[in-house]
């Protein structure tokens, strides 16, 4: 038995920080590549949205007085910059990947420990540090849909997303990172998640792998 092959049928895509201030041009916390990525995000939303799939977005919100931000950046907003800052439109994910123009974030219900339900079967979850999983509902939010598999897609390879596969794994999670859809990915890193059983696929080839499964294409 491979207990790390993919079950599509009941896997989440998982989006992870694709927010205005980590995504746009000459935003403050810009993490290059991200933008390029945003075509074939929305191709996976569409998807999973057609197939009634889970989709959960994961995203950061800092508060001005850098009580709730990571050690490596809390100096930073305590000197003043604001990087998704609660009730800004930089702390929003991209238009483009939102389930209908006006949605957004409620910021209050997040950093609550709350999950929001942003559509049928799309919700999004706030993380305080580099994992998904870290003091978040998601593992129990995940266990509430049925879901085994995680899709993983979004900003910044090496520090959210690479942190959030780990904990997955972690957790028995069976996970594919989606290669055409992550900033920041590297050779090195594909290498150890094939190590740790992560299927790498692209854009095309999942939303094939879910036609073929739902025997309808779109």
């Amino acid at each position: 038995m491979n207990y790390t092959e993919p079950e599509l049928t009941k896997s989440a895509l998982v989006t992870v920080d694709t927010q205005c201030d980590f995504s746009l041009p000459g935003a403050p916390a810009e993490i290059a590549g991200t933008l390029d990525i945003i075509p074939n995000m929305v191709h996976l939303l569409a998807a999973y949205r057609h197939y009634s799939l889970p989709i959960i977005h994961i995203v950061r919100l800092y508060l001005s007085d850098g009580s709730n931000v990571d050690l490596s950046r809390r100096e930073l907003i305590e000197r003043g910059t604001r990087i998704v800052e609660p009730g800004t439109d930089g702390a929003e994910p991209l238009p483009d990947l939102k389930p209908s123009p006006g949605a957004r974030l409620d910021a209050d219900l997040l950093l609550n420990g709350a999950v929001q339900e942003w559509g049928q079967k799309e919700f999004v979850i706030y993380k305080s540090r580099w994992g998904a999983f870290y003091d978040t509902p998601l593992h129990d939010h995940l266990g509430k849909l049925g879901v085994n598999t995680l899709v993983v897609c979004g900003c910044n390879f090496p520090n959210c997303p690479r942190t959030t596969i780990y904990e997955a794994s972690e957790r028995d999670y069976r996970i594919v990172l989606v290669e055409d859809a992550v900033s920041g990915i590297y050779e090195k890193g594909k290498e150890e998640l094939r190590n740790i059983g992560v299927r790498l696929l692209s854009t095309s080839m999942l939303i094939q792998l879910l036609g073929d499964i739902n025997g309808t294409k779109i």
